[in-house]
């Protein structure tokens, strides 16, 4: 075989070895787990509930069974 081909094949080698070590990123800040949670309580604040009310609100609300509070109308 020939010395600059031998080297060659090495070098790949030896790159994809070192891509693969590389330890994966980081997360970015906390996660959120339920991206609508805050939303769907302040729904039910503003709906005044409590209770077991408010429980049940917020979770038809987290599965999505709960109309999205209506949008103030543009006034024109």
């Amino acid at each position: 075989m020939n010395l600059p081909l031998v080297l060659t094949a090495l070098a790949i080698v030896a790159s994809g070895s070192a891509l693969a070590a590389e330890p994966p990123a980081a997360p970015s800040a906390t996660p959120v787990k339920h991206p609508t949670l805050k939303s769907c309580n302040r729904e039910a604040t503003a709906k005044q509930l409590a209770g077991k009310q408010r429980e049940q609100y917020v979770k038809d609300c987290m599965a999505g069974k709960t109309a999205p509070a209506a949008a103030a109308p543009a006034s024109h």
